[in-house]
């Protein structure tokens, strides 16, 4: 009976194929982002990991970071969404420019209230 599982050859071959699609297609500004993206997932994981693993004293501090951290994940996978190519279809009225000024209002309004949590 044939393994339905896939062999790590061709998990390997597709993890290639993806990067390799990934380096040539995606503009450097929305690569900026992605990069942006995965250090916001690091340093929510770790905020995180740090609450259950050490203490929980300051959690006002931790409510305002971890919230800081998902909310500004939330802004910038929207602003990803509107510079990625082939935006067109869903976001034809909002030029990037205004797409990056929406992104930075709701960005200084979501680290304002934040800031009430730490306290």
């Amino acid at each position: 009976m044939a393994s339905a599982a896939p062999t790590s050859k061709q998990l390997q071959s597709s993890l290639s194929t993806l990067i390799s699609n990934y380096q040539s297609t995606v503009p450097a500004r929305v690569k900026l982002i992605d990069c942006f993206l995965l250090f916001l997932i690091i340093s929510g994981v770790t905020q995180f990991a740090y609450r259950l693993l050490v203490t929980s004293h300051p959690y006002g501090a931790f409510v305002g970071g971890f919230g800081s951290t998902v909310g500004q994940f939330c802004l910038l996978a929207g602003l990803r969404a509107q510079v990625a190519p082939g935006r067109d279809a869903e976001f034809k009225a909002v030029s990037q420019e205004r797409a990056f000024a929406d992104f930075t209002a709701a960005s200084i309004a979501l680290h304002l209230f934040c800031f009430n949590f730490l306290g």
